[in-house]
């Protein structure tokens, strides 16, 4: 049971966090990582409102495999919620790779 709640919890805090950089109109750019780090001069390159919905978009879709995680744990518990980790991770290290290509 405990894992069907983490899972539950991990998609309603990655859909949530996803909403809100997506409603966020470019105020949630701050957030990201290097990008706060920039000057404003290298900030006014960027389109903050279109950065936004595309990390709010990936984020709210990062909550899919917690999803499926509940689905699986509810017939083999604990199965799902390593299925869910490692699909995330796999999500996770295709944005920083994606990510490392933009900004050449």
């Amino acid at each position: 049971m405990i894992y069907i709640v983490f899972d539950f919890m991990m998609a309603v805090i990655m859909f949530l966090f996803g909403m809100w950089f997506y409603k966020s109109e470019g105020k949630a750019a701050n957030f990201l990582s290097g990008y706060n780090m920039k000057s404003a001069d290298e900030r006014k390159k960027y389109d903050e409102n279109a950065m936004c919905k595309a990390y709010g978009k990936r984020m709210m879709f990062m909550s899919v495999p917690f999803i499926i995680g509940i689905i699986i744990d509810i017939q083999y518990l604990g199965i799902g919620c390593l299925i869910a980790w490692g699909i995330w991770l796999i999500m996770f290290v295709l944005l920083l790779i994606d990510r490392h290509k933009r900004e050449r």
